[in-house]
């Protein structure tokens, strides 16, 4: 007689994708859903992930998804656990750059985020939704992770987060490096290695990915790189289910931690 996670490996294969309504979340789910997947496309306003799962169409539906919120989070859980009893992948994608004044620019986001004149609650609440939504999500979908046969996690981080290259003076990018948004993205790679470790035991694998400098709501859309090429490689390492775990990469290959 098959176990659970034996069974699982026959079954449709799901996924949830937080932070999935727009930008580089909505890419990855769109790509998992046209490789087969049923993907849950999470969002904390419901009617924004609906209207993503819209333009999904197939394979797709949304989930009411707030990373900081705890009854959100076990109201998901339950949902997946009673439609699906499993979940192949999570990817942790949900995540804000400040939590200050909308529509600054880059440069004033950069600014806001110095480590000798943050704003404090600005630090707490994009910690809030960068590193404990992480931990809060994924301790949750442990035990539905745990049934399936080849589950993952996938962490959207940032190159930013890399303390290698940012303490390279040669770096271009040093000058952006704050205790806000920066400095939660170095923590989400700690929390990655923590759980890569622990899990690997279990056949569980735990991976940071960089989208790069793409175009999204996160810098006011002063990126560089469109949505479209920035998810290139978190859809590459959400789809590698026979890949390595405790990995670091970005759009040029493997990244410094």
């Amino acid at each position: 007689m098959k176990n659970q996670s034996e069974s699982s490996a026959n079954k449709q294969r799901v996924a949830l994708v937080t932070g999935a309504n727009q930008g580089v979340g909505f890419q990855i789910a769109k790509a998992l859903a046209a490789q087969g997947y049923c993907v849950y496309v999470g969002s904390r306003n419901l009617s924004n992930g609906e209207k993503a799962a819209g333009e999904i169409k197939t394979n797709s539906q949304a989930i009411q998804l707030d990373v900081t919120q705890p009854l959100s989070i076990s109201a998901a859980v339950t949902r997946i656990e009673k439609e699906h009893g499993y979940l192949d992948l999570l990817v942790n994608n949900a995540g804000i750059s400040h939590a200050g004044k909308p529509g600054r620019t880059l440069e004033e986001i950069t600014e806001a985020g110095r480590a000798s004149t943050a704003s404090l609650d600005e630090v707490r609440t994009a910690w809030e939704t960068n590193v404990f939504g992480v931990i809060a999500v994924t301790q949750a979908m442990l035990p539905l992770l745990r049934k399936s046969s080849s589950a993952r996690i996938v962490n959207v981080s940032s190159a930013l987060g890399s303390l290698t290259w940012i303490s390279d003076p040669a770096c271009w990018a040093r000058d952006h490096f704050g205790i806000v948004y920066a400095a939660s993205k170095t923590a989400l790679n700690a929390i990655t290695l923590a759980f890569a470790i622990e899990l690997e035991k279990e056949n569980i694998k735990v991976n940071a990915v960089s989208p790069g400098f793409t175009a999204t709501a996160l810098n006011n859309f002063q990126g560089t790189d469109s949505v479209e090429v920035g998810s290139r490689e978190p859809i590459r390492v959400a789809l590698e289910t026979d890949g390595p775990t405790a990995t670091f990469t970005g759009p040029d290959g493997l990244l410094a931690w």
